[in-house]
């Protein structure tokens, strides 16, 4: 997806001198990736991810006078990635999304012009996705910040509102249901092969 810039939000800031808050600008420069990759791990569609993301920055910029930086800004950002991705996810639920959304099987069927290599990425893109919403909002979280983002445990806690070992808990368990759902794919996969 090509970035759009901080104006298509409709806001402007002035940039932040040197020592002070950071400006908006430099947070959605810094930190745009991050948030697409959030909304995208947490379970927001595709097709409905570019306007999580702008939700996401408009709550920043409301917001980000109020950053006290008691916790880094990805935590912070995640935090506010979480709580839209949860009105996304609860909003799909309710409405099931109609067309627009690549499976394993459309991928495989398609039979798209373009490289091996990027058909295989985009196959192993829908199946993480499709992974990650076999586990529950607690633990998928915790693995994503954990084992896509690389965030330490005192990070993913502080994002979470965690104590540390509630963290470790429910990665572990993430973790083994990760494996699980991975391991149905694989036998899914012989099967249809074979």
């Amino acid at each position: 997806m090509a970035r759009p810039g901080p104006q298509s939000l409709g806001v402007s800031a002035p940039a932040s001198p040197e020592g002070e808050a950071p400006s908006f600008e430099g947070v959605y420069e810094a930190h745009f990736d991050f948030v697409w990759r959030s909304v995208r791990r947490l379970g927001v569609s595709e097709s409905a991810a570019e306007d999580a993301v702008q939700e996401v920055f408009l709550v920043v910029h409301r917001r980000l006078g109020e950053f006290e930086a008691r916790s880094s800004m990805k935590t912070w950002l995640f935090g506010i990635a979480r709580r839209i991705a949860s009105r996304y996810r609860r909003t799909r639920d309710r409405r099931p999304e109609t067309g627009g959304t690549a499976t394993l099987e459309t991928l495989r069927d398609r039979g798209q012009p373009g490289s091996d290599e990027s058909l295989a990425r985009a196959q192993a893109l829908v199946l993480l996705d499709a992974l990650l919403d076999e586990l529950d909002d607690d633990k998928r979280e915790v693995f994503v910040l954990a084992e896509l983002e690389q965030m330490t445990m005192p990070e993913i806690g502080q994002a979470l509102g965690l104590n540390v070992n509630t963290a470790y808990t429910r990665l572990r368990a993430a973790r083994r249901d990760f494996e699980q759902a991975a391991a149905r794919e694989r036998a899914r996969a012989a099967r249809r092969a074979g």
